[in-house]
């Protein structure tokens, strides 16, 4: 799964650009040159790179510079939506149309109106849970070919549907799987119906500042200025992301020059850069959370009194302060605390008392063993740990299971597990955003299949909570819209759930004051064509 470029010349400059990248963590490197960005991180969860099927936190780094989108959500202004491929838009009671700027692909082609349409409707056809945020508005395979125009090659018309307002559907096409994809190149290597995805899966067909030159899983990504860039020829020509899962070697590699930033640092090793003022820590607001999934389609998890006792099981304050840190602080509702229509937060808390009484009435006196699936990254790993201690306490046994990204979101995702800890984000900086992942499931059953549906992994029915989802989705009166919110937040936490938020999720990034410019993305959609890097002292 590599791609590289066969020009001599470019070969000769990516040979030496890969001996310094892949040097190890005890050898002495000469800072980082002005011209390129190195990036520590894990790469566990980059398993494809098709902009309309990945979803995986590190994968939307890659493609938020490799494509561009109608708009964009700017985390430097509040999160404001603002143009990137499209000039300017138009809303009115039924749709939105939108002009397009003069623009080319990668591959020389130009980006027309027609490729923004192949773009949302091959989402749609796809239908992985990269779709799931178009199909909770309404959107899906059945009906997207009637509801996406292009009148002409600069103009582009979606419709709304009864299911969502417009401020909700522009955060859509905001979103990384909205990227615009040329769809010339990718209609060339279809195969089998796939709609080109066996190809994409490995390359990029997109309009951004950089193309993709080399990825190798688990090891390197490599993307190379696009010189045609509409906007100019990014400063960096070079972004090496390089696959640094622990936690030591990245703190030791940033300390020392040989990485520009890292993004997978324990807690404590980001403490250790707080007050040393040749970093930044930027600490990213994402809107999600950490949470402990539970089966509801299977006993103990079917029993609300189970879940309930787990959640008065876990000491929430105790792994926030020794584990989480920066990544995250306590909160027990799908919306952050400081977001508009916010609840507070329950009693749950550390009641081992309360939670053995609980066990008890719903018929497990004497508890019962269980396995908790998570993947291997920080700091999930640290966090199952401290909840099987926790557990421990009340009487429920928890044998750890760890996994790379493909084998434990494969599980969640065909409902193959007891307990697993997955992480949640937010599409729009707004409460419906933070609460479409945890009151969305309009079909429960089995056959439905809906592997996309955060709700349904976990077989937790919910019609009730869901109809009010889709009632507040569609109300246009803000204030009804957040008294409906309010609702949505007291009837989760009634009923128990099965997809309990644990702690609001934080993105801590420690990067070298080198750097100028960068911001990192809620949705980890962090563009690095406007960075730049002074010289090394």
């Amino acid at each position: 799964m590599t791609v590289i470029c066969s020009n001599r010349v470019f070969a000769a400059t990516l040979s030496l650009a890969l001996a310094t990248a892949t040097a190890t963590a005890t050898t002495a490197i000469a800072a980082t040159p002005n011209d390129q960005l190195v990036i520590g991180t894990s790469l566990a969860q980059v398993l494809s790179l098709d902009p309309q099927q990945a979803t995986e936190v590190k994968t939307q780094e890659i493609l938020a510079n490799t494509y561009d989108r109608l708009v964009f959500a700017d985390q430097k202004d509040g999160n404001k939506i603002k143009p990137q491929l499209a000039e300017s838009w138009q809303v009115d009671d039924k749709g939105i149309t939108f002009k397009l700027k003069d623009a080319t692909f990668s591959s020389g082609n130009p980006v027309t109106s027609k490729d923004v349409v192949f773009s949302i409707v091959r989402l749609l056809k796809l239908d992985q849970s990269a779709a799931t945020n178009y199909k909770t508005a309404g959107y899906t395979a059945a009906n997207i070919e009637s509801l996406v125009s292009a009148p002409d090659d600069k103009t582009f018309r979606i419709e709304l549907t009864d299911k969502v307002i417009p401020e909700a559907l522009l955060y859509r096409l905001a979103m990384g799987v909205s990227s615009v994809v040329d769809s010339v190149e990718v209609e060339k290597h279809v195969n089998n119906n796939d709609y080109g995805n066996e190809w994409l899966r490995t390359k990029t067909a997109g309009s951004g500042p950089y193309v993709l030159r080399r990825w190798t899983p688990n090891d390197i990504v490599l993307l190379e200025a696009n010189d045609e860039y509409r906007d100019g020829k990014p400063t960096m020509r070079r972004i090496v992301m390089r696959h640094v899962p622990e936690s030591q070697a990245a703190r030791l590699m940033l300390e020392r020059g040989d990485i520009d930033i890292a993004s997978a640092l324990t807690a404590a090793d980001v403490k250790t850069f707080e007050t040393n003022t040749s970093f930044v820590i930027d600490k990213v607001k994402t809107g999600g959370y950490y949470v402990l999934a539970m089966n509801a389609g299977t006993e103990p998890f079917s029993k609300p009194g189970v879940r309930e006792a787990i959640a008065y099981g876990i000491d929430y304050k105790g792994i926030a302060n020794t584990i989480l840190g920066s990544y995250g602080r306590v909160r027990n509702v799908p919306v952050p605390e400081d977001w508009a229509g916010a609840i507070a937060n329950p009693d749950w808390s550390f009641q081992p008392e309360k939670a053995k009484k609980l066990l008890a009435d719903a018929g497990y006196p004497d508890g019962f063993t269980v396995t908790l699936k998570t993947i291997s990254q920080t700091p999930r790993v640290d966090m199952a740990t401290a909840i099987q201690a926790n557990l421990a306490d009340i009487g429920i046994k928890v044998n750890i299971q760890q996994g790379n990204g493909a084998d434990i979101v494969a599980a969640h995702r065909a409902r193959n597990f007891d307990l697993l800890i997955p992480q949640t984000g937010s599409f729009m900086p707004t409460a419906l955003g933070s609460l479409d992942n945890f009151a969305s499931n309009p079909n429960n059953s089995k056959e439905a299949n809906n592997a996309g549906n955060f709700v349904w992994r976990s077989a937790w029915d919910i019609p009730e909570l869901n109809a009010l989802r889709e009632q507040a989705n569609s109300e246009r009166d803000d204030a009804k819209r957040m008294e409906l919110i309010k609702q949505i937040q007291e009837k989760f936490i009634a009923l128990k759930p099965a997809v309990l938020p644990m702690f609001e999720r934080f993105e801590p990034i420690v990067l070298s004051s080198r750097l100028k410019g960068y911001s990192g993305h809620p949705w980890s959609l962090t563009r690095i064509e406007g960075v730049t890097k002074s010289d090394a002292p």
